[in-house]
């Protein structure tokens, strides 16, 4: 019979050791989810801005030679992530089409100037710096007008502030939840085990030595849920960059690299805190409240 009941005992505290490493698997991999949308949407973001441009009109005597290096001059400046020029007769093309008529036979030459687009990059893509950069291209005497829809920039940015605070906010209830759950769950495989934690307590065993190997226990299972949910998560990365390749933005490998670690980090940690401050509750408690 004792036996028996041992046996029961091992497989209840394995089936509980095992439940409790997939919900801090899943909980960890919800975790990973959220950093990998945060840091799509800080990429996301910096993909919009940087499709915003503005035109540069060339004046109509300006040579082309003259064109062509202003438009390296640009390439080389630091605020600059490329430039395309337009020619007259492109742009008339390009009108032509958005028309759907000839308006070149009707007033028999063509009005239009050439003109360098100027893409910038990103942290360049706020109002009071680009008022400083039209100032500055303005002074060049090949440029007639620079031309930009200020209000579309700060539309841009004022959306995409908004969407990050949200994300943030999130992010950050979506912590406290993990916290949470893995914090419930390390409770109540430790709850199976308090009465051996009780009964080393009563034949001398020092806190120390009963805390040890159950924190290391707790390392371990944060580890592996690490690891688990780190997998998860490069999976779904995986199947990302390849079934969505013109949507998925995330290029920088090193921030995946830091994210798949920083999971695999958080769920030691989370779990060695919750398993020290629980194995400390049963070290406490009295013999007669661990049958409540």
């Amino acid at each position: 019979m004792g036996k028996k009941e041992k046996n029961i005992t091992r497989r209840r505290l394995r089936s509980s050791y095992l439940t409790s490493l997939i919900s801090v698997t899943l909980v960890l991999f919800l975790l990973g989810l959220t950093g990998l949308l945060l840091l799509d949407a800080k990429n996301l973001s910096d993909y919009i801005k940087e499709s915003f441009s503005f035109s540069i009109l060339i004046r109509d005597n300006a040579k082309e030679v003259e064109v062509k290096l202003f438009q390296k001059t640009l390439d080389a400046k630091p605020y600059v992530r490329s430039t395309k020029y337009v020619s007259k007769e492109q742009a008339a093309k390009e009108l032509q089409k958005e028309l759907g008529e000839d308006f070149l036979r009707v007033l028999g030459y063509n009005p239009l100037l050439s003109s360098v687009d100027v893409y910038l990059k990103a942290r360049y893509a706020q109002s009071d710096s680009l008022r400083k950069i039209v100032k500055r291209i303005s002074k060049y005497p090949i440029v007639k007008e620079v031309y930009y829809q200020e209000s579309l920039l700060n539309a841009i940015n004022q959306n995409i502030r908004k969407i990050t605070m949200f994300l943030l906010v999130f992010s950050a209830l979506l912590l406290l939840i993990a916290l949470s759950l893995i914090n419930n769950t390390v409770r109540l495989m430790l709850y199976s085990r308090r009465f051996i934690i009780n009964t080393m307590q009563l034949v001398g065993a020092s806190r120390g030595f009963i805390r040890r190997p159950l924190l290391l226990r707790g390392a371990i299972q944060g580890l592996l849920g690490g690891i688990l949910a780190a997998a998860m998560v490069a999976g779904i990365i995986y199947l990302l960059r390849r079934e969505f390749t013109d949507f998925y933005l995330i290029r920088d490998y090193q921030n995946v690299i830091i994210l798949i670690t920083g999971i695999i980090i958080t769920g030691v940690l989370i779990t060695l805190v919750t398993t020290y401050f629980a194995v400390n509750k049963y070290l406490s408690v009295e013999e007669d409240k661990l049958y409540i």
